[in-house]
């Protein structure tokens, strides 16, 4: 019975029935990375929440840090679009081929090629594109939502001329700090 945990992962295995054998020797899993998907990425954002419509990025990086006071604010879903290329190689039998997202601020929902691969809401951020993924040119979509933090301190802005969120109890204020928040790719 194959399991495979993520660090501090941990689950419930029952078994119903005696097993045939007292052990079973799983083969090595090797990961080898084959490509990063680098910039420009295009970003649109959630409509009537203060960001602009959409935004291209040059590289991943944290909402919280952007210039556009729109996007430094945001709190929503946002949708990152990119392409991979996939050489024949990749798809061979046997073979997975995963997207590792490195750090998602809060959870993430991947698409390739239209195909939705799924939540991912815990380290490690990463999908399995097998099943998705074609020889050539593949579209990458990773819809980003965060918490709602941002746009409550946005809104609290002494030149803030809309507000975008309510909330009675005042947990923030102008000067709290922000959350970190997006796509923000791998550690350097």
């Amino acid at each position: 019975m194959p399991l495979y945990l993520a660090p501090w992962e941990t689950v419930f295995v029952v078994f119903r029935s005696s097993a045939n054998a007292t052990s079973r020797t799983l083969p090595v899993i090797l990961e080898i990375p084959l490509a990063s998907v680098e910039g420009p990425w295009q970003v649109s954002f959630a409509p009537d929440l203060g960001a602009p419509p959409s935004a291209t990025l040059q590289k991943l990086s944290d909402w919280k840090d952007n210039s556009d006071e729109g996007i430094k604010y945001f709190s929503g879903a946002a949708t990152y679009m990119n392409s991979i290329d996939a050489p024949a190689s990749w798809l061979k039998p046997g073979t997975r081929v995963w997207l590792d997202l490195g750090s998602v601020k809060n959870l993430a929902e991947v698409s390739v090629n239209g195909k939705s691969l799924g939540i991912v809401w815990k380290q490690p951020f990463r999908a399995d594109m097998t099943s998705a993924l074609k020889a050539g040119t593949n579209s990458l979509e990773v819809k980003v939502i965060n918490g709602w933090a941002n746009r409550i301190i946005g809104d609290r802005q002494a030149n803030a001329t809309k507000s975008y969120s309510f909330t009675s109890p005042k947990f923030y204020r102008a000067n709290s700090p922000l959350w970190a928040s997006g796509l923000l790719g791998q550690s350097r």
